[in-house]
């Protein structure tokens, strides 16, 4: 096991020999890699104990200890009372017999995902890799292997970048409420314990100045966790969950970013960080929207990341899930307005995929082979798109239906050609797009250019096309579920 001094030790030494300091300002100075800006797709994978109970969501450790919660009920009826079946009582049943990095990263390059964020560490506490942190992770119990490991050397082989996701720091309070009723978490708890430190949860978890506060001796501990991860996985992203946001969490996120971007400077690798609200100063890493979208196109790159499934990032019995043309339609949204997606999958415990994620995954590999020169290593035009379809912008509105119409366009560039995406295919092939009319030069807001052809992608086909004051008008044979996309050659 690491002595936590001299990694600490350790961390401050690279720091202080590398090109990026801890503080905002050397920290501004981040540049975005230009394989993350191409790639624009991604998968995220919310994977471990909590696959095991399959119910409610991967909250299921926090959940199980709230008295009256559905979660608790079900715990002790399925399970018994949590003096004699606790959360740690699950890791023997997480056996993973049917996991598989090989076929993992085989769908995954067939869905078109260009990265893939494996979840290494959730709020539960259990690392899902090799650690001489702590005992308690997935190479020494339950499967007994190193699932970020294995997975890493699956998806490089097939060309995909491959990151990790820490979730560690809201273990702080994630596990508490067993200390407010007889249960498997009682005092004393010390730093090596599953459960430590089980602290009291905030009420209000956008609380930046909540108390008690993480402690130095949790922080040192979430900072030494954060950089093994980078020196054993070199992972090309590092995603982190809300509650980095804490303030007493700040110096030691500048801390983690330093080494790291100093780590991936020194291996000649790019390195993104994402986060969310305001936890980075802006400009320092990538801003990431969970579950939801901008209404408008920024002048920054961003991310979303969401799941299959509306209910839980984790396996359940009863996940709810979307269909895959709406998650193409919001994959065609954020990246016409200068963003990626990152669209999460939650294995079963044994390792195995359900039927819905296989079949979504696949019908978005396919719109993919079709459409993607319109996604990948693609730019924002000079505006994001048109139509009536208003999009809610804000976390969380992932489960509001938009019901698209064929007045609804996206628009893309790539390799000096404009794409214009239809968010929904029109009944009778008919397409009008505004934006594209013939205009008055003298008003510089509007597109002028000269249009000297448009094909519709998938088909083969030349669709009539014609030109006027009122817009660009396409007649096309394309009948699709999915988006409809126009490849427009101008002079």
């Amino acid at each position: 096991m690491y002595q936590m001094q001299e990694y600490l030790d350790r961390i401050e030494a690279v720091i202080a020999g590398g090109p990026y300091r801890d503080t905002w300002e050397s920290l501004s100075r981040y540049q975005v890699p230009d394989w993350y800006r191409k790639a624009k797709f991604g998968i995220f994978i919310h994977w471990g104990i909590y696959s095991v109970p399959a119910f409610g969501s991967e909250w299921y450790s926090r959940n199980m200890y709230i008295k009256d919660s559905a979660e608790y009920r079900h715990h002790v009826e399925t399970y018994g009372k949590h003096t004699e079946f606790g959360y740690k009582d699950f890791i023997p049943m997480f056996t993973a017999e049917r996991f598989d990095p090989e076929e993992w990263a085989e769908l995954f390059a067939k869905a078109g995902a260009k990265y893939v964020v494996p979840v290494a560490e959730h709020h539960d506490g259990f690392q899902m890799y090799r650690s001489e942190i702590s005992h308690w992770n997935a190479y020494e119990m339950g499967p007994k292997r190193d699932v970020l490991g294995e997975l890493k050397e699956s998806c490089e082989r097939r060309g995909m970048q491959v990151g990790a996701s820490s979730h560690r720091v809201e273990h702080w309070f994630f596990m508490g409420h067993g200390k407010e009723f007889e249960s498997d978490i009682r005092e004393p708890l010390e730093r090596g314990d599953f459960y430590w430190p089980a602290m009291p949860e905030p009420g209000d978890h956008f609380d930046l100045f909540s108390k008690p506060e993480p402690s130095e001796e949790y922080l040192q501990d979430w900072l030494v966790r954060c950089c093994e991860l980078v020196d054993k996985y070199r992972p090309k992203i590092v995603y982190f969950d809300w509650w980095i946001q804490h303030s007493a969490v700040r110096p030691w996120l500048k801390k983690f970013a330093a080494y790291y971007y100093n780590r991936a400077a020194e291996w000649g690798s790019g390195a993104v960080i994402n986060y969310k609200q305001d936890a980075f100063f802006f400009g320092s890493a990538v801003p990431d929207v969970e579950r939801g979208q901008f209404a408008d196109v920024k002048p920054y790159f961003w991310q979303t990341d969401t799941a299959i499934a509306l209910n839980s990032w984790g396996y359940t019995e009863h996940n709810d899930f979307r269909p895959a043309e709406d998650i193409i339609c919001d994959m065609v949204d954020i990246v016409s307005k200068n963003g990626c997606l990152l669209l999460n999958v939650g294995p079963k415990p044994d390792g195995s995929f359900t039927k819905e994620d296989w079949e979504v995954l696949l019908k978005i590999g396919d719109w993919l082979k079709v459409n993607g020169e319109a996604i990948y290593d693609s730019g924002v035009w000079r505006k994001y798109g048109e139509g009536p379809t208003q999009i809610v912008e804000g976390q969380f509105s992932d489960g509001i239906k938009k019901n698209f119409t064929c007045r609804d366009f996206r628009f893309t560039t790539a390799k000096g050609l404009l794409y214009a995406i239809a968010l929904k295919c029109s009944e009778n092939g008919e397409y009008h797009i505004r934006s594209l009319a013939v205009q008055d030069a003298s008003k510089q807001a509007n597109f002028h250019g000269i249009i000297r052809d448009v094909e519709a992608l998938g088909t083969g086909e030349k669709p009539v096309w014609s030109r006027d004051e009122e817009g660009l008008h396409i007649k096309s044979g394309l009948q699709s579920d999915a988006p409809v996309v126009f490849r427009i050659s101008l002079e």
